[in-house]
């Protein structure tokens, strides 16, 4: 299965790695939010 990322606004990386954060830990948007900022994006 192959995932497309036509028209996406953030590198593929990024959104894969908020992906992995989301699930994984559970976290609300806005704590998701919050790391993704702390990491630079």
């Amino acid at each position: 299965m192959t995932i497309s990322f036509k028209g996406a606004h953030f590198p593929k990386n990024i959104i894969l790695h908020a992906v992995f954060f989301y699930l994984r830990y559970s976290v609300s948007y806005r704590d998701l939010e919050e790391i993704m900022a702390e990491r630079g994006v």
